[in-house]
């Protein structure tokens, strides 16, 4: 039996021209996961680490390597892990110019408009430019997943994004694919989320927690986007 942790990505850089770079609030959380797990020597060392290609898994993963102080297994690259462009999903329901979302209101339309458009992309009702298929965005995940059952044991630990990791969530619960956006939209950043495997299933353990911004001094530092 073994344990799979995923971790979404630092804070990256929200309402910036280049939103894949993690700010310096997103270095210090995954700095404190990796100092936390050091504490406690739970997981005592990861026998197996996986991470998308962007800019911030790989960051956010250097980040927790610094917080444990101590060597993690040569990373696997999994393209499947890469979030979608959430860009791409509301521009292709929303083609006018939106502006950044530099304040709360513009915050509250960019996510009510993102999630308008991950459900008419799960639908197959538009085609995103540059984005794969919803079928083939879940496909890339669902075998993240199987490498995990299949070729791992002991504490894995995957770096991804929300939309990844709410989808690999849903594939465990078996819920439907929608379940998978409320899932994303929740997930905070450096959230972990823990599942049991085993060769033959897996099975949900926790969900988006902070034990490491859990304090009265590192509360102020928990975020979403």
């Amino acid at each position: 039996m073994g344990m799979l942790h995923l971790v979404r990505h630092g804070q990256a850089s929200f309402g910036a021209d280049d939103y894949d770079q993690l700010s310096a609030l997103g270095e210090r959380q995954c700095r404190l996961l990796g100092e936390y797990w050091r504490a406690r020597g739970q997981p005592p060392r990861f026998d197996a680490v996986l991470l998308g290609s962007l800019r911030r898994h790989g960051q956010s993963l250097a980040a927790i390597a610094e917080g444990l102080g101590s060597g993690l297994p040569e990373p696997l690259v999994w393209e499947g892990l890469n979030e979608y462009d959430s860009g791409a999903v509301i521009a292709a329901i929303h083609p006018e110019p939106l502006e950044k979302p530099r304040d709360a209101e513009a915050a509250k339309q960019h996510f009510r408009l993102l999630r308008q458009g991950l459900l008419a992309w799960m639908r197959a009702e538009t085609a995103p430019a540059g984005m794969p298929s919803y079928a083939d965005f879940a496909a890339g995940v669902a075998g993240a997943l199987t490498h995990v059952r299949e070729r791992c044991s002991g504490e894995v630990l995957i770096v991804s994004s929300g939309g990844p990791i709410a989808t690999a969530l849903a594939q465990v619960l078996g819920a439907p694919p929608e379940t998978g956006i409320e899932l994303n939209l929740r997930i905070r950043n450096s959230a972990i989320s823990e599942v049991v495997f085993n060769a033959r299933q897996f099975t949900l353990q926790s969900f988006n927690t902070l034990p490491h911004l859990d304090t009265a001094e590192t509360r102020p530092l928990q975020s979403y986007a």
